[in-house]
């Protein structure tokens, strides 16, 4: 999936001479259709600088800026401005004018397109009103709304003719926090229903868990998630618990390239290892999600990389010393849970040893316990099975995988492949462990050796 913009090592200045001074430093990122992504910061930090570079208000100096398949790096103006038609802008101050009317200020965004007749242009701006729940303001002036209802007809301004993408520079900054919530609610509905991409710059910690993800600006620089945590504890956790609500992330990655697929799940690792070292997440059920969806993702993607047939992600329980399954690839709709004792199978005897095991013929090996096989009609032909390592090397899972697609045995290259996955893993089911709760331990399972 292409990103609707795509940043690459951009730097800013403003001034000259002895007063140019840097504002914006190697900054990366992508956003993609459908995400909402929040910008927060402190004040100063870079973050309308880099609203205004992305949709072409100021001219990138140094690197790339890719909006909407156009590079903005040297872009003519007349370029500049069909990439700004396909945007939404919702501003601070609503910047509404007084002498017209909710419904004439709406319209004012669809006379950039003269196929549009006055009474079609006034029955979308009406429906868009409606649509965020001004229906009966259609025809007032600014003056006679509230602060929040100034913002609702800000966002149908920037969403009657359905932009690819939305930027939105501090919305809530001049409302209260009900109204505040309420604007951006509504931005995050609108704009998973148009498909659009969202950029919202905001320092109010209020309303980041709306967001898929956060980019958090400081001097200039993009910082980690985790590195703003211990600042306020209980927003950022529900912004990092929330910000991949179930299927977000999956959707996300799943459309990802085999290398940009595994760059991203190593920048997740990297989060996730931040927050286990400045907080405790073992009550976040919102991050279990999110974890879940990580783990089933790269298994899949293993699965697809090494041209295999399934793929298990094993957990390592030391107090029972046993392995219990997280993600297990079968036949059938509900899950498999496998709970294997240490040095039992394939896998039990990977977990034991720390070695990794790349057998060809499994069912003649001495290590290797049929039960899996007869008790869910599989036929188990090769087997590549590898330790994976928390932190401090201690081995907390094992990855395997099943029967090579028309080839005897995995390769030693299959295994390198497998081995790129075994330390991003080790930090998202250290992060598992943690979220193991005493009902999961005490919930029934189907037990059976592999």
């Amino acid at each position: 999936m292409e990103p609707a913009i795509r940043i690459s090592h951009l730097n800013h200045h403003y001034g000259a001479g002895n007063l140019r001074k840097q504002i914006l430093f190697d900054i990366s990122a992508n956003l993609y259709p459908g995400e909402i992504v929040i910008n927060t910061g402190p004040s100063g930090s870079g973050k309308t600088t880099m609203l205004t570079l992305v949709c072409g208000l100021r001219t990138v100096q140094d690197g790339s800026v890719r909006t909407l398949e156009t590079e903005l790096n040297g872009a003519a103006a007349d370029r500049l401005v069909q990439v700004r038609r396909n945007i939404g802008f919702i501003f601070q101050g609503h910047n509404l004018l007084s002498t017209l009317t909710a419904c004439q200020n709406v319209r004012m965004s669809l006379q950039l397109d003269r196929s549009i007749s006055p009474a079609e242009s006034r029955r979308r701006a009406v429906a868009m009103l409606g649509a965020v729940g001004l229906d009966r303001q259609v025809d007032l002036y600014p003056h006679q709304l509230s602060g929040g209802e100034k913002q609702r007809v800000a966002i149908a301004r920037a969403l009657v003719r359905h932009p690819r993408i939305v930027l939105a520079d501090e919305p809530t900054a001049a409302l209260d926090r009900a109204s505040g919530r309420d604007v951006v609610e509504l931005m995050r509905k609108l704009a998973k229903q148009q498909g659009c991409a969202v950029l919202l710059v905001t320092h109010d910690n209020r309303i980041l868990d709306v967001a898929d993800r956060i980019l958090s600006l400081e001097d200039g620089r993009i910082l980690s998630f985790a590195a703003g945590v211990s600042a306020n504890a209980e927003h950022l956790l529900t912004a990092f618990a929330q910000m991949h609500r179930k299927g977000e992330l999956k959707r996300h990655l799943q459309h990802l390239p085999d290398d940009q697929f595994l760059h991203e799940v190593s920048d997740a690792t990297s989060e996730f290892e931040g927050v286990l070292q400045t907080m405790d997440v073992a009550n976040a059920e919102a991050t279990r999600t999110l974890l879940d969806d990580v783990l089933e993702v790269a298994a899949d993607r293993i699965r697809h990389l090494l041209r295999a047939e399934r793929t298990t992600l094993y957990l390592f329980d030391p107090v029972r010393r046993e392995l219990r399954s997280k993600i297990a690839h079968h036949v059938g709709d509900a899950p498999l849970d496998i709970r294997l004792p240490l040095g039992l199978g394939i896998a039990g005897r990977v977990a034991e040893s720390g070695e990794s095991m790349n057998i060809a013929n499994p069912q003649s090996h001495p290590s290797f316990n049929p039960e899996v096989d007869r008790r869910t009609g599989f036929r188990t032909q090769s087997i590549l099975c590898l330790p994976i390592r928390d932190r401090a090397g201690v081995i907390n899972g094992v990855a395997q995988v099943l029967n090579k697609q028309d080839q005897k045995s995995f390769s030693q290259a299959d295994e390198h492949t497998l081995q790129e996955f075994t330390r991003p893993l080790g930090i998202i089911l250290e992060t598992c462990t943690r979220l193991f709760s005493t009902a999961d331990r005490a919930a029934p399972v189907n037990r059976f050796p592999e």
